[in-house]
């Protein structure tokens, strides 16, 4: 063997003497070096071709994509949906528009950095190194969607989620995702990071709050899961929240009830908490000790409890503010594109599109919506509704659906409420009705219209006649059954009878009827509902109102709603200026700018004179008339209040409204669907009304009496002067008017004082009406008796008996006066004859 080897080791020792072995060595060096070369050649060559076709590639797939400026990616990115919100008076929270994605934005400063931290170990740990993108996560991605791996890391930045949701879609595609890359590197160079951050945590979902409505953004997660500001995060809330993205519907601990899920089904979202923890301590943001700590926590025990929504708490204020928002970002958009109502009345379509419009505004436009409503009067008058007992009784029918089918139907006497600031027209407070109906909705103090009844006299017959000039406090008007209209229009006054010749105050405050009548008719033609009603807020008049006769008593075709009709009286209030009562005080945007608010603009309606006689006959209503009844209710009986009571025909509503030098307020109760409320109970249908309406008040005055129940009075201005007249004829007094005892002390006008003397009377040869157990007789004698040319200018002359005349109170002196013998009567005794 050792000979062997020596002879090997000198045959390769003669060949390296001759050069062989070199030369080989050469050869194959020589060889291998050209294949590396044409290798790295060729594959350069190849990774040319194959990056310049992946370049046109991805060219391709961006081809289409604008190129996007600063401002254009700003718009874009920061374009995110925000709750508006909606404030009682003074600022005070009420709660959320009903949206279907609940958001709150706010700043970075206003965020934990331990949710910073928490965010970037988990979604994006290069955040602060890359530009937009990292082109290993996206290769390690690409080769897992081609693999078709199981396992698939993602390779998505914070940036590209951003793009992704503000800018691009879902859509799972190379074209998308190219676009993307793109949109992400060029966001880079115009935002900084924290800008980046912000945003994303603004935008990106965080599954369901404890309401279990949908929600997005760090601080509506923050204080929708843990009851806290998103300033205000533990490191294991941190970390939950940080986690809930990857499954906002998996992770979120609540159910769509606003139910906390089960202790099985809250382990996932647990278990992606500790995931998260753990990449914390990873990257360093968290020591050992938090990390044990933080894992062992029992983050269950901090998920808040449910909060009712505003539509669950305060469904009435929630559906109204909505309602009257909606219709004023509608104007405000149709004033910017220059569209008026007249072109909404000519194309369906496009009211359509603006209504859309506005709905879309009110749910995601962030706005701040601050109401004139005051949360403790609203309270306090809920509750006192809510325990109120003398409504009276339910009343149930049958009815019939649109296929023809009967059903049972049971409906509670229902109340509607408003009260108004008379200077500045807020709506200070209001009663919608006795529980809300999410399936139907209606509010009876704002949506529904029903006949006022006798609620209209003041405001539509009295005070428009006094501001003409036509009659005054004392202004006799004669009582007795009569028609008008050329006979079209018969009408009796209420609970029936007639009550002879009485001031115009007297008809008011016991509500007589055809006094009333006869004052409208003498001011018809000048159409006051025009000239003094819908000048005091009522809209709902049609042109037949304009014209009836009936209008006078409250009877229109469509009705008054509650709150036209406490606003109109709410003038009365405000020394005969109208404030238009208002809902919305302010609209504030996202950014706090105010984009809207209201500006109340008086208009004069009556002049001080006849707004003050006018409070002062609606005084004698509640000392001495139809509203006496709720002096005996009111626990402070000091207040100047001055109102009206109404009736509906067939009894099917009841009415009290009454304002004072502050506020306006007034009640009305009836059936949803009308019938008579008239049914045998230990309170009068109006005096249960009345009772509500007092309790009311009180409550209300409880919280804030200096509003409420003010200690001032009405001031009378120097125009209102007080004078002598004689009550037959309203004129000056005479010496017969004295001797039978029949001239009295009144409020004028100084405007209309009577400056003739009264010629109603005169002595001759007469009839006098007495009186005995068989009923009325004439008995003839000399002495004082009516003016026969009188009677013929008033119309009397016609009368078929002239003891109608002669009022029912103060019987006694209006007896001494005699009908003139030459004129005959239905009732005479012509004995004497």
């Amino acid at each position: 063997m050792k000979e062997k080897l020596q002879r090997f080791f000198n045959t390769v020792k003669n060949w390296w003497k001759k050069g062989f072995i070199q030369q080989t060595s050469r050869i194959t060096y020589d060889v291998v070096w050209n294949i590396i070369l044409f290798v790295i050649v060729i594959g350069g060559i190849g990774g040319i071709f194959a990056g310049g076709i992946g370049l046109g590639y991805f060219a391709s797939l961006v081809h289409d994509e604008p190129l996007r400026s600063e401002a254009s990616m700003a718009d874009d990115i920061y374009n995110y949906s925000e709750t508006s919100s909606i404030y009682f008076a003074n600022d005070v929270y009420l709660g959320d528009i009903r949206s279907d994605l609940y958001r709150e934005e706010v700043e970075l400063d206003h965020i934990s950095p331990t949710l910073l931290d928490a965010v970037v170990a988990t979604e994006d740990e290069y955040f602060h190194e890359h530009n937009g993108v990292v082109p290993k996560a996206i290769l390690r991605a690409t080769a897992q969607e081609f693999l078709n791996s199981s396992v698939q890391t993602g390779g998505s930045t914070l940036t590209q989620q951003l793009i992704k949701n503000q800018i691009l879609t879902d859509e799972v595609s190379f074209d998308r995702k190219a676009k993307e890359i793109l949109l992400a590197m060029r966001l880079e160079n115009y935002f900084t990071k924290d800008e980046i951050m912000e945003a994303y945590l603004n935008i990106i979902p965080y599954g369901r709050n404890a309401s279990g409505r949908n929600i997005a953004g760090i601080q509506t997660a923050s204080e929708g899961i843990f009851g806290v500001e998103a300033s205000e995060l533990t490191l294991p809330q941190a970390a939950y929240l940080a986690g809930l993205p990857q499954s906002p519907s998996g992770y979120t601990p609540f159910t769509s009830a606003g139910e906390l899920k089960s202790e099985e089904e809250l382990q996932p979202g647990i278990k992606r908490m500790k995931t998260v923890l753990n990449r914390m301590h990873d990257m360093e943001f968290i020591t050992d000790e938090e990390l044990e700590e933080a894992v062992n926590y029992d983050i269950a025990g901090d998920f808040t409890n449910p909060v009712p929504s505003s539509r669950d708490k305060y469904p009435y204020v929630t559906y109204e503010v909505e309602k009257r928002t909606k219709d004023i970002i509608q104007e405000m958009l149709m004033e910017e594109d220059g569209v008026s109502e007249e072109d909404l009345e000519e194309d369906d379509d496009l009211r359509a599109e603006y209504i859309e419009r506005a709905e879309k505004e009110l749910r995601d436009g962030g706005y701040q919506i601050h109401t004139t409503i005051n949360k403790d009067i609203y309270d306090a008058m809920q509750e006192a509704a809510q325990d109120y007992s003398d409504y009276g009784y339910a009343r149930t029918f049958t009815a019939t659906n649109s296929d023809g089918e009967e059903y049972e139907v049971t409906q509670e006497i229902q109340t509607g409420a408003i009260m108004v600031e008379n200077n500045t027209g807020k709506i200070i407070s209001f009663i919608g009705g006795r529980g809300f109906d999410e399936d139907h909705q209606v509010n009876f103090a704002t949506d529904t219209r029903r006949s006022i009844g006798s609620t209209i006299k003041p405001l539509l017959d009295y005070a428009p006649a006094m501001e003409e000039g036509v009659i005054q406090p004392g202004t006799p008007i004669a009582d007795y059954p009569r028609s008008f209209a050329n006979g079209s229009f018969d009408l009796s006054n209420y609970g029936g009878g007639n009550y002879g010749l009485v001031s115009a105050r007297t008809a008011l405050a016991n509500s007589y009827n055809i006094p009333a009548v006869d004052t409208y008719m003498q001011i018809i033609d000048d159409d006051p509902a025009a000239e003094y009603l819908e000048k005091m807020g009522v809209t709902s008049l049609t042109p037949g109102d304009h014209v009836q006769p009936a209008l006078s008593i409250g009877a229109t075709d469509n009705g008054i709603s509650v709150e036209e009709n406490v606003n109109a009286f709410s003038t009365f209030g405000n020394n005969g200026k109208f404030a238009d009562a208002y809902m919305i005080d302010k609209i504030t945007d996202a950014n706090g700018d105010v984009i809207y608010e209201h500006e109340t603009e008086p208009v004069e309606v009556f002049s001080p004179e006849t707004t003050y006689l006018t409070v002062d006959m609606m005084r004698d209503v509640i000392d001495n008339g139809t509203g006496n009844f709720v002096n005996s209710q009111l626990q402070n009986t000091n207040v100047d209040w001055a109102g009206k009571t109404g009736t509906s025909n067939d009894y099917h509503d009841a009415w009290f409204v009454a304002t004072n030098p502050n506020v306006t307020f007034g009640t009305w109760i009836g059936y949803e669907t009308p019938a008579s409320i008239n049914h045998s109970y230990h309170l009068s249908y109006s005096q249960r009304n009345m009772k509500l309406w007092a309790e009311v008040i009180n409550a209300a005055a409880q919280v804030d009496p200096v509003l409420v129940t003010p200690e001032t009075n009405f001031e009378r201005p120097d125009g209102v002067v007080e004078r002598s007249y004689c009550a037959v004829s309203g004129m000056l007094p005479s010496d017969l008017c004295e001797d039978v005892g029949l001239v009295k002390t009144e409020l004028f006008d100084s405007r209309y004082v009577p400056t003739e003397e009264d010629n109603s009377l005169m002595r001759g040869s007469r009839r006098v009406l007495e009186s005995d157990d068989d009923g009325n007789s004439f008995s003839r004698s000399n002495g004082i008796m009516f003016n026969p040319d009188w009677l013929k200018e008033n119309g009397y002359d016609e009368m078929d008996d002239f003891s109608m005349l002669y009022p029912k109170t103060e019987r006694d002196k209006w007896l001494r006066i005699g009908i003139p013998a030459s004129m005959s009567s239905s009732s005479s005794d012509d004995d004497d004859d």
